[in-house]
């Protein structure tokens, strides 16, 4: 089974330096590739003096997470490709356990591994955690993180199985499905787009996995913080688009409803917590979501049919109503 591990890398010739070596290093199993998204800096002539073993795939303009893997992925002579973002630390042996994961079982399309803090290397990291899910309302959550609130890792998580969706950041995929469901959608531009994949191949019937005896380091945000508003524009636009897009039609537009409710009261926590440049973010991601509403609803597919895609309804009121801050602790999950 031949695998490449893809970094998309735009302008990030310091990420490279720190976190490339012991992808080379610890990979032995697999082609190296760095996409670069039209960098203006020297990252991609640093590689090529540094790291002749890597193959760099040259995009032609920053078309952002989806379009750059898009692109590149069509020139990876591979059967399973991870991408990997540019600031994940990979440790030895990473991935061996993949690799008998998906020889083990013929039907999993995309696996993830445990992802835990760089900085604070004992707890779980925002961006995937121990394996994602969503709630009926289409909030994402993950085994070790809810919302902002992230867990130690104490092995609690360290049962390999099915998940609903795999963090972009080290998201392992087979090449053939990807391009079967046409890759990531691209009027996401970023965040959000590993989930529309994830549920549109669920809806497919394919099979997502979190394997535990994989382990990665993630530093997150190096691309785009937390505190920036753009990364709230993406988040509540695309959440919203993706409900469109793959919710079941007997419920999505009531689901829709309620949505606008609450990101109404997220706005205005965040004018109240002086961070309204938040609560525009929010507004402009509405604009744009009611702008492309009838384009998503063309996107659309058959087998979004009635499909019970959630373990639980509401993981806003678990969290914020009943305190229930983690996975463990939230009723209506089958542990």
């Amino acid at each position: 089974m031949r695998i490449a591990v893809a970094i998309l890398n735009w302008n990030g010739k310091n990420l490279l330096k720190k976190f490339l070596p012991r992808v080379v290093q610890y990979s032995p199993d697999a082609s190296v590739y760095v996409i670069d998204n039209a960098s203006t800096d020297d990252s991609v002539d640093f590689i090529a003096v540094n790291y002749p073993e890597v193959t760099i795939v040259q995009n032609q303009e920053n078309g952002g997470y989806a379009e750059g893997y898009n692109k590149g992925i069509l020139k990876i002579d591979a059967e399973i490709i991870c991408l990997l973002n540019s600031d994940i630390e990979v440790t030895k042996n990473w991935l061996k356990p993949i690799i008998s994961l998906y020889n083990k079982d013929k039907r999993i399309s995309v696996v993830q591994p445990k992802i835990l803090d760089y900085k604070s290397k004992n707890r779980f990291e925002y961006a995937g955690a121990a394996g994602g899910f969503i709630d009926r309302l289409g909030y994402p959550y993950c085994r070790g993180r809810i919302f902002e609130t992230t867990e130690k890792d104490y092995g609690q998580y360290d049962q390999s199985g099915s998940i609903f969706w795999a963090s972009g950041s080290c998201f392992f995929i087979k090449k053939a499905d990807f391009l079967k469901m046409d890759g990531f959608d691209e009027d996401f531009f970023a965040h959000q787009e590993e989930i529309d994949l994830c549920w549109r191949l669920f809806n497919k019937g394919y099979s997502i996995f979190y394997e535990a005896d994989s382990c990665v380091y993630h530093v997150g945000g190096a691309t785009l913080s937390t505190q920036d508003p753009r990364k709230t524009y993406l988040n509540f636009r695309n959440n919203l688009y993706l409900l469109v897009k793959n919710g079941p039609s007997h419920v999505y537009p009531f689901i829709i409803l309620i949505r606008m409710v609450l990101d109404g009261i997220a706005g205005i926590k965040f004018l109240f917590s002086g961070q309204g440049s938040h609560m525009w973010a929010i507004l402009k991601a509405h604009g744009s979501f009611y702008k492309n509403f009838p384009k998503f609803v063309k996107k659309r597919s058959k087998a979004s049919q009635k499909i019970k895609y959630y373990q639980i309804n509401s993981v806003v009121w678990q969290y914020y109503v009943l305190g229930r801050k983690t996975y463990n602790k939230i009723k209506g999950i089958n542990l």
